[in-house]
């Protein structure tokens, strides 16, 4: 039989868990808790993740990877990102895992920048645009330069994307072997004088199946 003091604490604790399908902010704004990565490169600064320097040149790709993997979710986030000289581009990673001895990311990504915001690429799998956001669409929502909406929503074989609320990528992947679980991760991209920066990060998982 429960004491009362035992039902107390099993309520408290039980108010504090948060349930599946709950909002989670997965960036706390201060700090790079529940991340890991290059914090020489990747750092905090006015509530944002960032990476690179406008007066520095990115030598390589380099990624800052959640400690925990997702299935099913529904991710919001914002991005800004400032450059020249160069491919100057970052992308959101998800469903994805670390290359070993590599600083590199294989999986799904949100591309930004460089005429690719709102794309759906594959990075270091099959190295290729599984969709592209049509280019008038493009340049009528994108803030270049500025902060900028991600909507992110994978779920069984379906991966949508919208670009400011608008949506730019509906793709169901046909290949039942690829993973759909794995790391989220935040790129910026080598080879450009460039800062990029993410913030109000906002997951929500969702059902295993629609």
């Amino acid at each position: 039989m429960f004491s009362i003091l035992g039902v107390l604490a099993l309520a408290i604790s039980q108010s504090f868990k948060v349930q599946a399908g709950d909002a989670i902010e997965i960036f706390d704004g201060k700090t790079l808790d529940g991340w890991e990565g290059n914090t020489n490169n990747w750092r905090v600064e006015n509530g944002s993740i960032v990476a690179g320097w406008l007066e520095r040149q990115q030598p390589h790709n380099e990624f800052l990877a959640t400690t925990r993997e997702f299935g099913n979710f529904e991710l919001r986030l914002q991005y800004k990102l400032e450059g020249t000289n160069g491919f100057v581009n970052g992308g959101v990673q998800f469903w994805s895992k670390r290359v070993p001895d590599n600083f590199e990311v294989s999986g799904y990504q949100a591309d930004l920048g460089a005429d690719t915001d709102g794309n759906l690429y594959d990075e270091s799998r099959r190295n290729r645009n599984l969709m592209e956001a049509r280019k008038e669409t493009r340049q009528k929502v994108l803030r270049t330069g500025d902060w900028n909406d991600y909507r992110i929503r994978a779920q069984g074989a379906h991966i949508e994307l919208w670009l400011n609320g608008v949506k730019t990528a509906d793709y169901t992947e046909s290949d039942e072997a690829i993973p759909r679980r794995g790391i989220i991760a935040l790129q910026i991209h080598g080879g450009a004088f460039t800062k990029v920066q993410y913030r109000k990060l906002v997951l929500q998982e969702l059902p295993a199946d629609k």
